[in-house]
């Protein structure tokens, strides 16, 4: 039986093999672990359909596959039985013949033929003028990637119009532009002396690097910063942190005040709880409200999410982080835990930031800092009094929004987080 890359998560159409669980000859029961598969969120395993022996490996460590691609092969306890018929399902020889075929076959004889690429490489060649049979392919079964496209171009693969389309500037089609070339790469010029250490990229590593560069090249971003007086709020987390930690069993921290807040101005603002669909050049609207959290991890950033968080009181979202937030750090994330996010809140302030511009986590509208609280000096009725201050950072995704709706949904998140004190019944 031949194993398929499996669909990771929303709007995820690719996965990076880390680490094989098994090995050729290795005996697997049904929903044991095969391998471990990495996006830019989390780790996962990826479990066996079926019992059987492990025949061959084809995914190796590294390597970045399509969802549908070819992973392993079992030879199941069915197949032998039946005299290998299951088994001797051989996988075609993708990464060679594919490839060759869609260089050398003829047009006309491949018209209709499915490329093996990415929904944003197709816009992209689509803005180019380029015919994507035309291209060849050096990723993963004959993938088209954006730099075999871009290639393409610059070897003059493209049609005139394609000249003036900027390939690595998709959220501005049809801009003028000069014919795109290849980046070059830093490591070009970069000798390393014989003090220096190369450390080659996890696979988690390698695909936050990938989302990051992603979502500065689709999303114009920008970001505005709002200066919150959080002392009433200070006063009363000080005033129940203790008895609320010995009733519930996990601590109180600010994050949850925060998430209420952002989750109040979402109802006032839902445009911000919103998707990009730069396919179809339209913003989705989400009714319900799923927050995502940053998780600092040893190898990089994980962001699960709190599914319907405008459901959930104080004690609630509590629980729901800590819960989240161990298995994050444990490493036992499930896929559905970084799946469906609307909406991120991010905590630098934990380790002392003051200030940040955070980056837009893909395909949501925009992402909401909160900072170091730190006691200032400032002017309260006339007069000058020692204030706990948080500053909040909110980067939003000017296609979707203007400064305008992001500074009114900040504004609201200070309103809700100045109007807590001792007295505000939160729980």
């Amino acid at each position: 039986m031949l194993v398929k890359m499996p669909q990771l998560g929303e709007s995820v159409t690719e996965g990076t093999i880390g680490r094989w669980l098994k090995r050729v000859g290795d005996k697997v029961d049904k929903y044991e672990p095969l391998v471990e598969v990495t996006t830019d969120k989390v780790n996962a395993e990826v479990p066996s359909p079926v019992a059987g022996e492990i025949r061959r490996i084809i995914g190796k460590e590294g390597d970045t596959l399509q969802v549908g691609d070819l992973v392993c092969e079992i030879a199941t306890d069915e197949a032998e039985e039946e005299g290998g018929s299951v088994s001797d399902e051989r996988a075609p020889d993708v990464s060679e013949s594919k490839a060759a075929e869609l260089v050398a076959a003829p047009e006309g004889a491949r018209a209709g033929e499915f490329v093996r690429t990415s929904p944003y490489v197709r816009r992209l060649a689509k803005e180019a003028g380029v015919d994507l049979r035309q291209v060849v392919g050096s990723g993963s079964g004959g993938r088209v990637t954006r730099r075999d496209l871009e290639a393409h171009v610059t070897a003059g693969g493209a049609s005139p119009r394609s000249a003036a389309l900027p390939l690595a500037d998709p959220s501005h089609p049809g801009a003028p532009s000069e014919p795109v070339k290849p980046p070059r790469p830093v490591q070009a010029d970069l000798k390393p002396g014989v003090d220096d250490t190369l450390v080659p990229l996890t696979p988690m590593r390698r695909s936050i690097a990938e989302h990051m560069v992603r979502t500065k090249r689709e999303s114009p971003h920008a970001t505005a910063w709002f200066e919150v007086d959080v002392t009433g709020l200070r006063a009363l987390r000080e005033k129940i942190k203790d008895s609320f930690s010995q009733r519930e069993g996990v601590p109180l921290t600010f994050l949850p005040f925060v998430i209420q807040a952002a989750v109040e101005a979402l109802r006032s603002y839902p445009v911000l709880n919103s998707s990009f669909d730069a396919e179809n050049m339209q913003i989705v609207l989400h009714r319900r409200i799923h927050m995502g959290v940053a998780v600092a991890v040893d190898e990089g950033l994980i962001v699960p999410v709190v599914k319907d968080a405008d459901a959930l009181s104080l004690t609630g979202l509590a629980h729901r982080l800590d819960d989240l937030i161990s298995r994050a750090r444990a490493g036992r994330l499930t896929l559905q835990d970084i799946q469906g996010g609307t909406f991120t809140v991010n905590n630098p302030g934990s380790y002392g930031s003051i200030l940040s511009t955070p980056l837009i986590n893909q395909p949501q509208a925009a992402i909401l800092s909160m900072e170091k609280i730190v006691k200032r000096a400032q002017a309260v009725n006339d007069a000058i009094a020692i204030r706990s201050m948080m500053n909040l950072s909110l980067s939003f995704d000017h296609r979707v929004l203007d400064g305008a709706v992001a500074n009114l949904f900040l504004a609201r998140v200070k309103e809700v987080l100045e109007g807590l004190t001792p007295a505000s019944p939160v729980l």
